[in-house]
């Protein structure tokens, strides 16, 4: 079986992740500029190898002022280390429905693995002949463990902010 490359294509995706405020209400942000590497064997995206790259500095919650924090030091430090990046090392259990994709996130040069359930939305060419494959992920990282240290707890003993990240995407790719 030969070797696909896909593309990611920007329009029909989106890259995010969601926090806890005050442990009551949750936030949702993005990253505008990211890429995101594909390869499997034939259509088969249980042989996926997966390599993204986002870049910090398009962070963005639609709230300027927390975007320039998460920016700094107290969270990502988007000058120091501009890039966010995650290498597929693995793909387990997979089914029908979709697989497990483990692999290293780095955040702050802090590499730890990760594990992302993955959803096949399925293959389909679209009305101009190209090639275009939908999938859906969902993981969930502890924020402490890539150094984004920003820690505040309320009078009430909550944090401000919620260690544990939610991490989700809807990505649609194209072949290369």
């Amino acid at each position: 079986m030969s070797t696909t490359k896909w593309a990611i294509d920007t329009a029909h995706s989106e890259i995010n992740f969601k926090a806890k405020h005050l442990m009551i209400t949750t936030v949702t942000g993005a990253f505008k500029t990211y890429t995101v590497d594909v390869t499997t064997e034939g259509n088969d995206f249980s042989t996926a190898k997966v390599k993204f790259e986002a870049d910090i500095t398009s962070i963005t919650t639609n709230n300027e002022q927390r975007d320039n924090h998460l920016k700094s030091d107290d969270f990502f430090n988007a000058e120091a280390f501009p890039k966010l990046t995650f290498v597929s090392k693995a793909v387990k259990n997979a089914d029908a429905d979709g697989f497990e994709l483990v692999g290293d996130l780095t955040i702050r040069d802090v590499t730890r693995e990760i594990s992302l359930a993955v959803e096949v939305g399925g293959v389909k060419v679209d009305p101009w002949g190209n090639t275009k494959a939908g999938l859906s992920f969902t993981g969930k990282v502890n924020r402490q463990d890539f150094g984004l240290k920003f820690h505040v707890v309320t009078e009430a003993g909550d944090l401000l902010v919620s260690d544990d990240i939610r991490l989700l995407g809807d990505i649609q790719l194209a072949t290369a």
